[in-house]
């Protein structure tokens, strides 16, 4: 036990010095501050993360599938534009500055639809041909059964009105195939005819065919309800009796369209037509035998007759040809109309 001396104080603990701090660099203060920092931000979920990662998934895949349609659809633009040059040929590939052979193609029905065998596509052919002054004469290479009279007719007077026109200019006539009724009634206006062996000449005739359906009826119980305002309206009618005043009518008409064929042909052909009662019975033979028969004049080719008859080996295609533009705009517009006329036709006959 201590005891203190009278006029002294009391002695205290020394304190204990205080530990000296070290000063701290910036770039640790900034470390420990960025360290709290990220200690009191509580971590975020997974989903979070798996959300934000799906998300950009599918924007890839959508930003891939856009590019996919757009490469496709560019791909399909330009096949349609291709197809769409590479098949329409309409008109045709004429040079006009050489001496050459003017080419026009009858192919298939002679019919107003027809592609190259209607009057809309034959006579600017002719036109053009005639017109050129580089053309020597022309060669209509045809291959038809034949088809409607009046194309027929009408083709053939134009050939004759422009033959007069242009008396230097021949028009020869090369057959492939066939060139039967309304084909050898065209061919009849040419200065000549070259035919294959094998082709298929003739068939100067005429010809209407229809049914007649009324036994059938009788034995079904089928009642035809058919009114007409004039006697001979329902004239070829499949469904009423084939009157007699109906037979002799339409034999009438189809003979003076015989004749009208039979006078083309007799003026076109001339003294070179052999005299045959079974010429103009609607037989046809083969190019052999109707050089016989004065309806061919020889055998030949497009070649041989352009080389060696017009002397002009260059051959230019005059033929007028239907567009596929011009035919998928027909094809589309007959649909529409067909089906405008069905709904009016289901409107006019809707119960009221």
């Amino acid at each position: 036990m201590n005891e203190n001396t009278p006029g002294q104080e009391p002695e205290s603990a020394a304190p204990t010095p205080a530990p000296e701090s070290t000063p701290k660099s910036s770039q640790e203060s900034a470390s420990e501050s960025a360290t709290t920092t990220k200690a009191a931000e509580p971590a975020g979920p997974p989903y979070v993360l798996l959300e934000k990662l799906a998300f950009e998934l599918l924007e890839d895949q959508r930003m891939n599938r856009r590019w996919r349609v757009f490469f496709r659809f560019s791909a399909l633009i330009l096949a349609l534009i291709a197809l769409w040059t590479a098949f329409d040929l309409k008109g045709s590939t004429k040079q006009v500055n050489s001496r050459h052979t003017a080419l026009i193609e009858i192919d298939g029905e002679i019919d107003a639809g027809s592609s190259t065998g209607s009057v809309s596509s034959i006579l600017p052919a002719l036109n053009d041909a005639f017109s050129d002054v580089a053309s020597v004469g022309l060669i209509l290479k045809m291959n038809s059964p034949g088809g409607s009279p009046v194309q027929s007719a009408i083709v053939n007077d134009e050939i004759n009105r422009l033959r007069k026109l242009h008396p230097n200019k021949p028009v020869y006539v090369v057959v492939e195939d066939m060139c039967a009724s309304g084909c050898y009634y065209i061919a009849a206006a040419a200065d000549r005819i070259y035919v294959s062996q094998a082709s298929i000449v003739g068939s100067i005739g005429v010809l209407m065919s229809s049914f007649g359906f009324t036994g059938l009826m009788d034995k079904l119980g089928i009642e035809r309800r058919l009114m007409t305002a004039g006697e001979n309206k329902a004239l070829m009618d499949p469904f009423s009796p084939y009157s007699p005043k109906h037979k002799e009518f339409t034999q009438a008409m189809l003979k003076e369209i015989h004749e009208q064929f039979i006078d083309a042909v007799r003026a076109g052909r001339g003294k070179r037509l052999k005299e045959n009662p079974e010429i103009f019975s609607g037989l046809f033979w083969t190019g052999s035998h109707a050089i016989t028969l004065g309806l061919a004049d020889g055998l030949g080719t497009v070649d041989s007759v352009a080389r060696d008859v017009l002397k002009a080996e260059d051959v230019i295609d005059y033929t007028v040809r239907e567009g596929l533009s011009d035919r998928v705009l027909k094809k589309f517009g007959a649909a529409v109309g067909e089906g405008a006329a069905r709904a009016l036709g289901n409107e006019w006959l809707k119960p009221r």
